[in-house]
Order: C-alpha cells, then structure tokens, then sequence
C-alpha cells in the first residue's frame, strides 16, 4: 500500500468541501483532487485498493504526505483545484493544452480606441474578446467591424491636448474613407465612442441591439430627408444582417449560456464548449486532455469547465452538460441536463463537434502511429466483447454446401486486426453425410483446433462462428471435447439483425452498428464467405468434371484426377494434342479419350 500512516492522517481530515493535496517521499506535490467530502474521498484510495485501476495504486504507493485546503462550496472547491493543477501541473493530474497561441480582439484602453486582435494580454484596462479557436473567424469579425465603421488604425497619442494643438494631419485613411479623421477633430469623440458602444454589443453577441439602433437611425434619416446618410446606415443593416445569417443562431430567448460535452479514448479525452450569447454561438472551442489516472468522463468535464470558462472569461449563470457532476446547483451556478427542445439541441451541436474533433486528432495520431490504431481498435474489441485479453489473433469459420453435395469448410485469420491470408485453411468434409450444418461446423472446428493442439500452436484469443445458437452450439462441442473451452473466447453472428451470440446465453448482444468492434467482425464473416465460397466452387467445378471424365470407358478416378491437375479443365484436355495426352495416360487411354471427344464433337454437329 504506502509506506506512511494514513490512519492517522485520515483522523484529522474533516467532512467538508475542499481540495486534497498528495505528496511523494522526495516533497514533490504528486497530485491534487477536490472532494465535496474531504475524508471520505481520500479514505477512499486506501480502504479497498482492489477497486482502484493499475495507474491509481501506483500513485497511492507514492504517497508520504496529505494535505488538504477547506472551502466552503463545492464550487469552491471545483474552481479551488483548477487553479492549483494550473499552477503546479502535479504528474499524476491531467494535462490541459495550453491556449497562449489563441488570438485576441482588443478594445485598446486610450483616447479614440483602437481595434485589432493580437496573441498577448496586457493588463492596461483594454477590453479583450476571445480567444478565438478560429483565426478566419476572428478576422471575419474584424472585416465586418471595419466596413461597419470607420475607425482610426495609427497609434497616434490622440490626446484632446494634442489634437487642438493641430499636431497631426489627416491620412491616406481619411481620404479613402476608412477614419473620419478624428486627429484634425473631425470627428467628436462622442461620435466614435457611439460606435465603439455598437462594436463591444457584435463581439458580445448582441447583434439584435446594434440592429435595432440602426433601423432607428434609418428612420431619423428618412424622416429627416438625409438620403446619403440612409443609403449608407442601410447598407450597414444588410451587411449585419448578413454576417448574422452565417453565424449559428438558435432560440433568441436563450441568452449567456456554456454548454459542454466530451468524448473520451484509452489515453486521451476532448471537450467541447459552446458560448451562446442572446441566441447566438459567440465562441467554441475544443479542448484536448491527455490522460494520467484513467480518469472517468465526469471527473475530466468536472475539470475542464473551470479552465474552459476561466479561459474565455465566461460569466454565464447556466452550464449544459451530458450527465450529472459531482457538483451541486447553487444560487450562482446552475447545471442543466436538457432532455428536449433547443438546449437539447445545443447540447447535440456540442457533442457533433467533439465527436468530429476526436475522429479528426485520432486519424492524425494514427497516421503518425499505426500501430495506436491497432491497440486502439483491439481494446476496443476487448471491452465490446466482454474479453479478457487483446483478440490479436482472431479465426473465423464459415461453411458452404450446394444441395448437400461437396460440404467445405472455411477458416480466415485476422492478426492485429487485419487479413493474414498466408495462415487461411479450408478442409473437405469427411464425416458428414447430407445438409448438415450443424454437424459440419462441429468436425471443422474440431479438425482444426486438434491439429493447433497436436503441433503445439498457439490458439487464437477470438473464434468467430457464422451463424447463429445452432453453428455456436456445434462449435463449442468440439472445443469441450479437446478441453479448450476456457482458453479463447468464441461467439457467433447471425447475418439477419448481425447479433452476437455467446455460448449459453440466451440473449444476444447488439453493438453499435457504427462500432469498429462489428466492422472488424462483419470483415471477418465476410471475407471467411469470400473464401469458402470460391474454394467450394472450384471443388464442385473439379469434381463435376471429374464425374464427366469417368464416364470415358477405361478413365477410372486416378486417371481423371491426373488429368485435371496437368490441363486444370476438360477444355484443355479436349483441346490438347496427343502428345501431351501421353505425358499422362498410356496409348490405350489416350486413343478412347480422342474416341469420345471426337463422337461428342460429331453428336453436336
């Protein structure tokens, strides 16, 4: 367990809401966690350690000291512990991406503010928006701001002590539209802080208000006979309007919300954060997590929230969320879990996006790494299937018959989750007379593994059987006869809703028909048909001309099988001359075979 009394330390730690800190022997701070119970949650780690997964014990045997922070909330607690494991990165938290490359659009604290994004906060006053994931978006907003309004982009000290001095000169700027040369006072600073107001509304979301103030400055306009200046505020609806359009806008009524989601992998997790802003998504952002303790869905979320909305300085009062968090509403924070209507809808968006997000990183990753892949995709059977080892060797059967004549069986074999099609087998069946599926899968599986047993091979993890209750059932016959049974896992799949099956279960098991787990097997099924099938053909095709040969008087089956080796098809044969007809039969042979041939040939005529 750990080298230091924990009983001790367990006695002095209180039933409150805080944040436990773990210690190694050298001082090091190992990891931190919050706990809306401090003394239950830590007496958990060393009560039952059977519970614990493998990463877990070894953090509990590296602990020689605890130390723990009260609050008095929970979200105290959640916001406490973000902080911390920002500050400290303890080995064993896991490691949030870090956001200093996300670009900013800053609302510069001076006279005339000015507008432009950057990368790096400075605490002057200025009013930052962002960050922003998507740079084309940002800049997207940028150009919308720019042909809204005009504003100043020198960096001029435009002080009023300055401009009545006559100190700087009107630019290019000016004379092409862009300033309306606020450096000469021509224009009044009431004016251009007028549409810094409406520029602070757009970043924020608010685009129903700047709309709004401009249909009323239309109006004035009109009213007053100002047309120049109506033609021009009307240019600026269209163009609001149609950069409203493009962004994702949902139920108006819905108004300063976050909603996240996650999906999560063996290593990695990725969370999604939606900001909506009256009615509109303002951000989104998805952020990747590594890892350390195989931590759960809910304790990953539970941590990035905090930084998500720390990160983007979010106030909202309402977080949606997939499944319940160990933290409680309170009178500041309140977590939804939608069942319906729009907030479902937004939580669906979410997860689209999360879901998107991982697919794009796990391809990228896997192109990098194959072999990731491959353990990815080999847990991920191990789990789906209720397995207790890797299936990195998997065999599949599948039989074939035509109306109970020339029954084969096939075998495939997947490595690694893919073909090796060096290791596939097929048998023609000996002991079984008639349509017998059943009892042929039995003689094959059996042939097979009994073989495997006698030269000392390894047997596969995974036997997969095409069909259903009755092909399992012959199967698993032959392997309690040679006493495997307990050594591989063998299921069967029935094609018609594609169920799983196990031995004695009486309900089959659906997976997800989008699930790598049934690809693979479905691969399997399908290629072990493929196999079969075309070995079948050739058997029958061979042994109905066989058949054909034998019928010659003075061809018995040995002369018809050499034949069918050397010339492969009673056409060749047909078609040969006699010289190479004597590499196989003697004279007499020959001599009736060209005797037949040449009577079919006059018979056709």
């Amino acid at each position: 367990m750990t080298s230091f009394n924990y009983r001790e330390t367990i006695n002095n730690i209180p039933h409150k809401p805080g944040v436990y800190q773990y210690w190694d022997a050298k001082n090091n701070l190992i990891y931190i966690g919050k706990a809306k119970d401090l003394k239950n949650r830590i007496n958990s780690y060393f009560v039952n350690d059977l519970n614990l997964n493998t990463k877990t014990r070894v953090l509990v045997k590296k602990i020689h000291k605890i130390t723990f922070t009260i609050v008095d909330t929970e979200i105290d607690a959640w916001l406490l512990e973000n902080s911390l494991i920002k500050k400290h990165q303890p080995r064993y938290n896991v490691m949030l991406k870090d956001d200093k490359t996300y670009p900013w659009i800053v609302i510069k604290n001076e006279p005339f503010p000015r507008i432009f994004w950057t990368r790096k906060i400075i605490k002057d006053g200025s009013k930052y928006y962002g960050p922003y994931a998507s740079v084309s978006m940002m800049h997207a907003i940028l150009g919308v701001i720019k042909e809204l309004f005009p504003l100043r982009t020198c960096n001029l000290r435009l002080s009023e002590e300055n401009i009545l001095k006559g100190k700087f000169k009107v630019c290019l700027e000016y004379q092409i539209g862009n300033c309306m040369g606020p450096c000469e006072n021509l224009q009044s600073e009431e004016d251009y802080m007028a549409n810094i107001e409406q520029i602070h509304n757009i970043l924020e979301g608010k685009i129903a208000v700047v709309l709004n103030r401009l249909k009323q400055d239309l109006e004035v306009s009109v009213e007053n006979l100002r047309f120049e200046d109506a033609q021009r505020i009307k240019q600026k609806l269209e163009l609001l309007s149609n950069y409203q359009s493009k962004s994702t806008v949902v139920n108006t009524s819905l108004s300063n919300l976050d909603v996240f989601s996650i999906a999560s992998e063996q290593e990695l997790a990725f969370v999604n954060f939606l900001k909506v802003m009256n009615g509109t998504i303002i951000q989104t952002q998805t952020m990747e997590i590594k890892k350390r303790l195989d931590e759960s869905d809910e304790e990953l979320l539970a941590l990035a929230i905090p930084e998500l909305r720390n990160r983007f300085e979010s106030d909202s009062r309402e977080i949606i969320v997939p499944f319940k968090l160990e933290i409680e509403n309170t009178e500041d924070l309140k977590f939804t879990i939608p069942k319906q209507g729009d907030k479902k809808k937004l939580l669906e968006l979410s997860q689209k996006n999360v879901m998107y997000f991982k697919k794009e990183k796990l391809e990228q990753y896997e192109k990098l790494n194959p072999e990731s892949r491959t353990n990815r995709i080999l847990e991920k059977m191990q789990k789906d299937l209720r397995m207790n080892q890797l299936p990195q060797y998997i065999e599949c059967f599948d039989n074939s018959n035509f109306q109970g004549k020339y029954p084969v069986s096939a075998i495939v074999v997947f490595k690694d989750a893919r073909p090796s099609k060096k290791d596939y087998r097929h048998f023609n069946v000996k002991t079984v007379e008639g349509p017998d599926d059943f009892k042929t899968m039995e003689e094959a599986v059996y042939r097979r593994y009994k073989r495997l047993l006698a030269e000392e091979q390894p047997l596969p993890q995974l036997v997969v059987i095409d069909g259903g209750k009755g092909q399992l059932s012959s199967a698993m016959k032959s392997l309690k006869k040679l006493g495997i049974e307990k050594e591989v896992t063998i299921i069967g799949i029935a094609k018609r809703l594609e169920e799983i099956y196990y031995p004695g279960d009486q309900f089959p098991l659906y997976l997800d028909k989008k699930s790598e787990t049934l690809r693979i097997i479905q691969q399997l099924r399908d290629e072990a048909h493929r196999f079969g099938i075309t070995f079948h053909r050739n058997q029958r095709s061979r042994k109905t001309f066989q058949t054909e040969l034998t019928l010659i008087p003075g061809i018995g089956k040995m002369s018809a099988e050499k034949l069918l080796q050397t010339f492969k098809s009673v056409k060749r044969i047909r078609e040969s001359s006699e010289d190479d007809l004597l590499k196989v039969l003697n004279r007499g042979q020959v001599e009736k075979l060209l005797h037949f041939f040449n009577e079919q040939k006059s018979q056709q005529q």
